[in-house]
């Protein structure tokens, strides 16, 4: 059995009580965030790195940025069938651009250590302040930093320059381009916590008492030998502490050193999928008894352990991952990760039933865990795509040898404080796995992730599941599986032990995926590829493979079961079907294909789904037979038509929890009632839509803060005079605003549409669209107002505080 963590060493705990101070020092280090009021270029600058570079006709933006999203010079869209990323990046464009801030660091902060740190850049990234070359980054998903200090100008302006490159075809699906995630700016003492240098790991818990593990590491950039005291607060979710504990160091000029404590939580909160309870711990560094540094750093009390007999259990209970694969772009947003852009995605994956996401292929932004965190969402947090051997010509694998060190570290340092991370993944469908020199790099991989953390295992996923592949499965704890349901159990009876989880399992066969993972204690869970659609990777969800360029104009994958806007497809209802008792869902087969199909796509491209929609408005069609399908877990349903009943179904296993009819059409109200027992426990209904009467603004979010990048997502529905979505509406609709806010992003989710996702304009695709709303950094009412020629107007209020 694997369990993690593990239960090791004497401890010194210091309860609540038994010590106490009058209050708490105000924390000296300045955490600033660095989004705002950055220069930005669109292709090359030579000397751009120079403080005195002229930039004052360059675009001012705030981050997060991405380039790729917005619309191509002289043209109201961001795509171009001649794009060199062509179907992987959804037709988009990449290139070379160029940021500039200049900033001043307050003379009374001269002696002190400054840093900048960069949650994400796509991709190679070099970085200059002043004109001095700080380095390069080549990889766009991890984090990395620098220190200032050497060459800043204290009390004066400075210029930190970035010069970002993506170059070629690097990428199988949609990368983004530029400063996509956030900034941040560090001023700290000589004596400071090393950067992500706070580990906290639960060595044990139950519903009694908790033993945690803290260890910080310090740094004495001074020219003597200091003593170090190191007090870690345990609070709870009323700031209240409820634990502590103390150590003392002595550091050595210019070295760091680890401080260990371990603190009991008596009767804790758990951790959990329903409960994600969330302990702050205030870890605060004393030299001299003065208050020289402190972090706080959120985490929640739990144990996971993995077996091939009793698969996974979080704090000792059996949990079947519901999972799905995720890639980091935000839709209509780009790869910009804007903090509620990655809370609003994990709250809405979770509302449709899943309870584990898998990051694919590569480490998501720290926002995106946080949410999984207070969500109580699991997360299998994964490195690369490719290791030495190229999928694409200019991708990582050009910088895999010098770097993949220095990116396991920077992921792993960064994201091990987070209680939703369950599993560390290595890699995604590497080439030659077969091959020796490949399961010696995935052992190589597997032991220095086991270094750098030893209470989470190691997954790899794994296509063409294959004997050959065993000596790269031995360097794995848990084996990630891709489309190989039916390796199952003849691998099971061949290694017993070995524990196995669907890292991937196409839509159309979840049936089969999920009641066979439900089926085998060794099979762990199951991720559908995809959870969330996305853009590039065009069309794999309808047209398939072979993918070529005359798949443009579709620029989103087409695969997800909640789509690019936030909406959930029906596969997502059907997918809840397996998972919960007593749900009913109503679809209806399109007459004619939604989209022209492709005569070549190979039997085997499955990420696609039945070409049916919610929509009981089929003008044109009257009193011809449609194809009406319902996926029910009850154990019956029954369809009715205007008042009339066409007829009871079993719905079970054996029909795999779907029904058929075939109904002439009439216009009115369809309606599945689900029974259980006799008794009718759900229903679903589709009303046919008059002609279009209305536009209904619906936000997410009417209070937002004013803090210059909360959002507020705002649906547009065309309704008939009964407030019903007309699902053939297809109107433009035109937007203004007015008050402290700006529209940043517009969508539809209509796959082949090349309009802007910039411009305050969209049509609706099948009834529907999205605006994006994003505060500033005034307080007010802001007033989306939305017109469509022979509709009134509609308006809705959002207040940012």
């Amino acid at each position: 059995m694997l369990s993690f963590p593990f239960k090791n060493l004497a401890i010194l705990i210091c309860l609540m009580g038994s010590f106490s101070r009058s209050s708490f020092s105000q924390s000296p280090q300045t955490k600033q965030l660095f989004d705002f009021g950055w220069r930005f270029h669109r292709g090359g600058a030579q000397g751009a790195e120079q403080p005195n570079f002229p930039d004052s006709t360059w675009h001012l933006v705030d981050l997060p940025h991405d380039w790729s999203i917005e619309d191509l010079p002289h043209t109201h869209t961001p795509f171009d069938s001649n794009a060199n990323t062509q179907v992987s990046g959804g037709f988009t464009t990449g290139g070379t651009g160029w940021y500039r801030k200049t900033f001043i660091v307050p003379a009374t902060d001269s002696g002190r250590k400054i840093y900048i740190q960069f949650e994400g850049v796509y991709m190679n990234a070099d970085v200059w302040l002043n004109g001095h070359h700080l380095g390069n980054h080549p990889y766009g998903y991890t984090s990395f930093w620098y220190d200032l200090t050497p060459n800043i100008l204290w009390g004066e302006k400075n210029v930190l320059a970035v010069e970002v490159k993506n170059e070629g075809l690097n990428s199988r699906w949609y990368s983004g381009s530029g400063i996509y995630r956030h900034v941040w700016l560090y001023i700290e003492n000589k004596i400071h916590i090393a950067q992500w240098g706070v580990a906290i790991q639960t060595l044990s818990a139950d519903h009694h008492s908790s033993l945690i593990h803290i260890q910080t590491t310090i740094h004495n950039e001074t020219s003597t030998i200091s003593d170090v005291r190191v007090v870690s607060h345990i609070l709870d979710t009323s700031h209240q502490e409820i634990a502590y504990s103390i150590s003392h160091q002595q550091i050595h000029s210019h070295t760091q050193q680890q401080a260990t404590q371990y603190i009991t939580i008596l009767h804790p909160h758990l951790w959990s999928l329903d409960s994600p309870y969330l302990y702050t711990a205030k870890v605060e560094v004393y030299a001299h008894d003065q208050l020289v540094d402190q972090e706080e750093i959120k985490f929640g009390v739990r144990t996971i352990s993995f077996d091939a007999i009793n698969g996974f259990r979080l704090n000792g209970q059996p949990i079947k991952l519901r999972g799905g694969c995720v890639h980091h772009d935000n839709g209509p947003l780009g790869a910009r990760a804007y903090d509620r852009a990655e809370q609003r995605r994990v709250a809405l994956l979770k509302a449709s039933g899943f309870n584990a996401i898998r990051c694919a292929h590569n480490p998501p932004s720290p926002a995106f865990l946080s949410a999984c965190d207070s969500l109580g969402m699991l997360v299998i947090d994964e490195a690369f795509d490719m290791w030495e051997d190229a999928k694409t010509p200019y991708d990582y694998h050009l910088y895999f040898d010098q770097w993949w060190k220095k990116d396991l570290q920077s992921m792993i340092l960064r994201d091990r404080n987070h209680t939703c991370i369950i599993m560390w993944s290595i890699g995604n469908e590497i080439p030659n796995a077969t091959q020796s020199r490949v399961a010696d790099i995935a052992h190589q991989l597997a032991a220095y992730v086991h270094k750098l953390d030893s209470t989470r295992p190691v997954v790899a996923a794994m296509n063409d599941v294959s004997e050959q592949k065993n000596v790269f499965f031995s360097a794995l704890d848990i084996c990630g599986y891709n489309y190989a349901k039916d390796h199952y159990l003849s691998d099971h009876r061949l290694h017993p032990y070995r524990i196995m989880l669907a890292t991937e399992s196409f839509p159309l066969d979840a049936f089969d995926y999920w009641t066979e993972a439900e089926a085998y204690p060794w099979v762990i869970g199951d991720f559908v590829w995809t959870a969330w659609d996305y853009l590039g990777e065009a069309s794999i969800g309808w047209r398939g493979y072979p993918q070529k360029q005359n798949f443009y104009p579709w620029h989103l994958a087409y695969c997800g079961d909640i789509d690019i806007c936030g909406w959930r497809r029906p596969q997502s209802y059907y997918r809840e079907v397996l998972w919960e008792k007593d749900r009913v869902a109503l679809f209806v087969k399109s007459p004619q294909a939604s989209f022209p199909l492709n005569p070549e796509r190979m039997s085997w491209s499955r990420w696609g789904w039945e070409d049916v929609v919610a929509s009981w408005n089929w003008d044109g069609y009257e009193g011809e037979p449609l194809e009406v399908h319902v996926y029910s877990s009850c154990d019956s349903v029954e369809l009715i038509l205007n008042g009339q009943s066409l007829g009871k179904k079993k719905t079970d296993r054996f029909t795999r929890y779907m029904a058929i009819w075939r109904i002439p059409y009439v216009a009115g109200r369809l309606e599945a009632v689900g029974f259980d027992g006799g008794k009718r426990v759900d229903t679903a209904w589709l009303q046919t839509a008059g002609m279009p009467a209305q536009i209904r603004l619906t936000a997410d979010r009417k209070m937002i803060r004013a803090d210059g990048e909360d959002l507020s997502y705002v649906t547009v529905e065309v309704c008939d005079q009964e407030g019903i979505r007309c699902p053939e509406a297809n109107n433009l609709i035109k937007f203004s605003l007015e008050g402290p806010g700006e529209i940043i992003a517009v969508g539809n989710a209509n796959p082949i549409s090349t309009e802007s996702y910039q411009m305050p304009q969209r049509r609706a695709w099948r009834g529907r669209c999205l605006v994006v709303v994003k505060s500033t950094h005034q307080t007010g009412t802001i007033m989306l107002k939305a017109i469509s020629e022979g509709l009134p107007a509609s308006s809705i209020n959002i207040r940012a505080e």
